[in-house]
C-alpha cells in the first residue's frame, strides 16, 4: 500500500498543511501530481508533495485519491523543494505558493490546449454520389490538398456536406495541437562586436556563483547577458532572464528571438491565458532553454539551469506587495544554489544592500564604468522650481525645458519627459471648506482622469464621477491636485500642437499588446515626446531621444521611508540614461523645488560610489538595513476591531519576544497602515528593527507570536519595499 501526502489547493489558514491519502493500487500517482481527492462532503483538488509506503495513522481511516488531474507530475522536484524553503523563510501557506507554480488558468481548468481539427481523404473512400455536387468539390478538393482545417473547408463548401462526407467515412479528422503566437517585432539577430570592457565582464562571470554587474547606462549589459547565455546554452544549459516592467519584455523579446529563435519563451502577466498555457508547457517540456519575462518568470519550471539573470535589480517590482509576498531575489539565490549555477545581478544603480553584499565579498562585483559608445554621460541641468515661480512662471515646465523641446522639435529628434504620477490630477479638493473625494472602500484621495471625466482609486480601481459641486458645502470652487500625465500631455499639446505626443502609463498599456504598440509608434515618428510613468525610465533604447525631462523630480524624495532618498537617485540615473544612446549628445532637465538636496549633486555627477558611501554611512549610523533587519506583521480584516483586537494579542506576544532580546530589539511599536484601509479591509501593523546577530533565531520566535484561529489576514514582510 502507498500513501500520498497532499496540499489541497485552497488558501486557508486552517487546512494550511499535509494531508495523507491512501493511493489505489489501479491509479499511477507521481509525487508532483495534481489529484482530485474527497475532503469532508467535497471532492477538492491537490497536489501530492510526499509519498511514502507507510502510515503513521489508523489505515481504516485514511482516505482514498479518487483520480489524477493531468496524467503527469507538474509540480517538479526543485519546486516542491522551493515550496518548503517558502513556506519556512517566508511564512506563507503551502497552497499559495504552489500557486505561484502554474498559469492561474491552468489551476481552475479554464485553458487547455489549442487542438485544431484537420480533414483527409481516407485511403479506400466511396466517392459521393454525382448529386452530392458540394461533397465532390470537397473530394476534388483533398485529392489536390491532401490535408485541410476543418474550419477552412467548413468556410468554403458548408458544414452539412463536410459532415455527409465525415458520417460516411470518406474523410477522416485529426486533431493537432497548434501553439498560440506571440506577437514580437522582428530584428536583425546580428552579433554585435563586444568592446574590451564587456569581454572582461563576460570572461569574469564564468564561475557557479553570484555576480553583481554595476554597468552605466548604456554601457552594453544586454549584450553581456546574451553572450552569457549562449556560452550555457552550447553547454546544454538553459536560461532565465528577469527584467522589472512588462513595458520591457518586447524589446527584450525582440532582441533574444534574433539571437537565440525558437528556443525563447515568455511569460509575463500581460500575456492571454493561452499564450501563457502555452509558453509554461513550452519550458515545462523542455522545447524552451531561454526564458524571458518579469517577476512571475522566476518560477517557471526550467530544469538544468545554467544562469539566472536579474536586470535592473534594484528595482521594487521584483518584490511582491500582494499574497504571497516574496522578494525575487531570495528565489533566484535559492534556485543559484540549486542547481549550482551562476546569477547575475544587473544594475547602473545596484541597491544599497547588493552593493554591501559586493564589498563584503558575498557577491563578486563586475564593474562597466563606460558607455559602449564611447559618448559622455548625458549633462544633467537642474532647474529650481521656486526660482521659476520668482520670476512670474507658474507653469508645469520651466522655460529652459521649454527651450530645450522647441530644439528637439526643431532638430526633429525626440523627447522623453518622466513624471511618475499617473491621470490628470492627483486629487480633487473643495476650496471654501477643504473636502477631498475619497474612495469609499480604501483610505486614499481619488486621482482625477480628466479624458474620461472620473476619478479613480488607484488602489481597488473603482470609478467615480468628477466633481463639478462639493457634496458637503455646495461650492462650486474645486481645485485640482499635483499634476499627472494626463495633465502633461494636455499643456505639451498647447505648447507643441503639430507634434506627436504619446502617453504611457498604466491607464494607456492596460490593454493587450498596448505597450508595444506605443513603443513602435514612438520609435518611428521624429520628432516625437513620450510622456509616462516609470515605465518609461529603464531599459528603453531610442537612438534618436536627447532630451529627457524631469518634471518634479522632489516627488519620490520626501516618502515616510528610508529607501526614499536612495529611489530617488535610482530613477533620476536610470531615467537620465534614456537620453544620449547614439551619436548624439543627451540632455537632461531636473526641475525641483530642493535643487540643494544632496542626492541632486550625485545624480547630476552619475557620482554612484559617493552617494552609496553617504546613504550608507546614514543607514549604519541610524541603525537601518542592509545593517539591521525590519520585519512588519500586517493584520488585515473587514471588521476593524476584530483586528485591532487579535493584532493587540499578537503585540503582547512579540513584547516578551523583545524582553528575552533586549539588546538585539532596535525598535518596536503597533499602528495602524499609513493606507488604514483598502479594498473595504482595515490594516493595522506591527513594525520592529533589530541586529543581524540573532535575526533568524528571533524571526522563528516572532512567527509563533501569530494566533493560528485569528480572523485576520496577516502577512510578513522582511525589509519591505513600501510600508503604506
Amino acid at each position: 500500500m502507498k500513501f500520498a501526502k497532499v496540499v489541497i489547493d485552497q488558501d486557508a489558514k486552517a487546512i494550511d498543511k499535509e494531508f495523507e491519502y491512501k493511493v489505489p493500487e489501479e491509479l499511477d500517482v507521481k509525487l508532483g501530481e495534481r489529484v482530485n481527492v474527497p475532503f469532508g462532503t467535497r471532492v477538492l483538488q491537490g497536489f501530492v508533495v510526499g509519498e511514502s509506503d507507510t502510515s503513521s495513522y489508523d489505515e481504516s481511516k485514511i482516505k482514498n485519491i479518487l483520480s489524477t488531474v493531468d496524467g503527469f507530475p507538474v509540480i517538479k522536484s526543485e519546486m516542491l523543494a522551493l515550496m518548503n524553503y517558502m513556506a519556512e523563510k517566508l511564512h506563507l501557506k503551502l497552497a499559495s505558493i504552489l500557486r505561484l507554480f502554474l498559469p492561474s488558468e491552468m489551476r481552475t481548468g479554464k485553458v487547455k490546449e489549442l487542438l485544431v481539427r484537420y480533414c483527409e481523404l481516407e485511403e479506400n473512400f466511396e466517392y459521393p454520389s454525382k448529386n452530392a455536387k458540394k461533397q465532390i468539390e470537397i473530394v476534388e478538393y483533398l485529392k489536390e490538398k491532401k490535408r485541410e482545417k476543418f474550419s477552412e473547408l467548413s468556410s468554403q463548401f458548408g458544414y452539412a456536406p463536410l459532415s455527409a462526407l465525415v458520417k460516411k467515412n470518406v474523410i477522416k479528422v485529426s486533431f493537432e495541437e497548434v501553439k498560440r503566437q506571440i506577437d514580437y517585432d522582428h530584428i536583425s539577430g546580428e552579433k554585435k562586436h563586444l568592446t574590451d570592457l564587456q569581454q572582461r565582464a563576460v570572461d569574469t562571470i564564468s564561475e557557479n556563483k553570484t555576480y553583481l554587474l554595476h554597468g552605466v547606462t548604456g554601457s552594453g549589459k544586454t549584450e553581456v547577458y546574451m553572450n552569457l547565455i549562449e556560452r550555457e546554452l552550447k553547454k546544454g544549459k538553459t536560461a532565465l532572464m528577469l527584467v522589472p516592467e512588462i513595458s520591457l519584455t518586447p524589446q527584450v523579446l525582440a532582441n533574444f528571438k534574433a539571437r537565440f529563435g525558437e528556443a525563447v519563451a515568455l511569460i509575463h502577466s500581460g500575456l492571454s491565458a493561452g499564450e501563457r498555457f502555452d509558453e509554461w508547457r513550452r519550458i515545462f517540456f523542455g522545447e524552451a532553454k531561454v526564458v524571458v519575462g518579469a517577476r512571475s518568470a522566476i518560477f517557471t519550471p526550467l530544469e538544468n539551469l545554467g544562469i539566472v539573470i536579474i536586470d535592473e535589480e534594484h528595482e521594487q517590482s521584483y518584490i511582491s506587495e500582494s499574497n504571497p509576498r516574496y522578494d525575487t531575489h531570495d528565489i533566484a539565490l535559492f534556485r543559484r544554489q540549486y542547481n549550482d549555477c551562476i546569477l547575475v545581478l544587473g544594475s547602473a544603480t545596484p541597491s544599497i544592500e547588493s552593493y554591501t553584499k559586493a564589498l563584503d565579498g558575498e557577491y563578486t562585483l563586475v564593474e562597466m564604468p563606460v558607455r559602449v559608445n564611447g559618448m559622455e554621460m548625458p549633462k544633467i541641468v537642474i532647474i529650481d522650481m521656486l526660482n521659476e515661480l520668482r520670476h512670474g512662471n507658474s507653469e508645469i515646465f520651466s522655460i529652459p525645458l521649454l527651450a530645450e523641446l522647441g530644439n528637439v522639435v526643431e532638430k526633429k529628434k525626440q523627447a522623453m519627459i518622466f513624471i511618475n504620477r499617473r491621470g490628470f490630477s492627483s486629487f480633487q479638493r473643495c476650496r471654501e471648506c477643504g473636502y477631498v473625494a475619497k474612495c469609499k472602500d480604501c483610505d486614499v484621495s481619488l486621482v482625477y482622469h480628466r479624458y474620461e471625466n472620473r476619478l479613480k482609486c488607484h488602489y481597488c480601481g473603482k470609478r467615480y464621477k468628477a466633481l463639478d459641486i462639493c457634496p458637503s458645502c455646495g461650492s462650486h470652487n474645486i481645485k485640482q491636485g499635483a499634476v499627472g500625465t494626463e495633465r502633461v500631455v494636455e499643456e505639451l499639446k498647447r505648447f507643441f500642437p503639430d507634434v506627436a505626443i504619446f502617453r504611457m502609463d498604466n491607464d494607456t498599456t492596460s490593454t493587450k499588446g498596448a505597450h508595444r504598440s506605443i513603443l513602435s509608434q514612438f520609435r518611428e515618428v521624429k520628432p516625437a515626446i513620450l510622456v509616462g510613468t516609470q515605465m518609461i525610465a529603464k531599459g528603453h533604447d531610442f537612438e534618436d531621444v536627447i532630451l529627457v525631462g524631469i518634471i518634479d523630480a522632489d516627488q519620490s524624495l520626501y516618502q515616510a521611508d528610508y529607501r526614499s532618498i536612495e529611489r530617488t537617485f535610482q530613477l533620476i540615473t536610470q531615467v537620465s540614461g534614456r537620453a544620449g544612446r547614439s551619436k548624439d549628445q543627451g540632455k537632461v532637465i531636473l526641475q525641483t523645488y530642493s535643487p540643494r538636496h544632496y542626492v541632486y549633486r550625485f545624480a547630476q555627477n552619475y557620482d554612484f560610489k559617493g552617494f552609496f558611501k553617504k546613504e550608507a554611512n546614514l543607514r549604519k549610523v541610524t541603525n537601518f538595513p542592509p545593517y539591521t533587519k525590519v520585519l512588519r506583521i500586517l493584520f488585515s480584516h473587514e471588521d476593524e476591531n476584530i483586528v485591532a483586537k487579535e493584532i493587540k494579542v499578537c503585540y503582547n506576544k512579540v513584547q516578551k519576544v523583545k524582553e528575552k532580546y533586549p539588546d538585539d530589539f532596535i525598535y518596536l511599536d503597533v499602528m495602524k497602515s499609513p493606507l488604514n484601509r483598502i479594498k473595504t479591509k482595515y490594516r493595522y501593523q506591527i513594525l520592529m528593527r533589530f541586529k543581524l546577530e540573532k535575526a533568524d533565531e528571533i524571526e522563528k520566535e516572532i512567527y509563533n507570536c501569530v494566533d493560528e484561529k485569528c480572523k485576520s489576514s496577516v502577512f510578513y514582510e522582511i525589509n519591505p519595499n513600501n510600508l503604506s
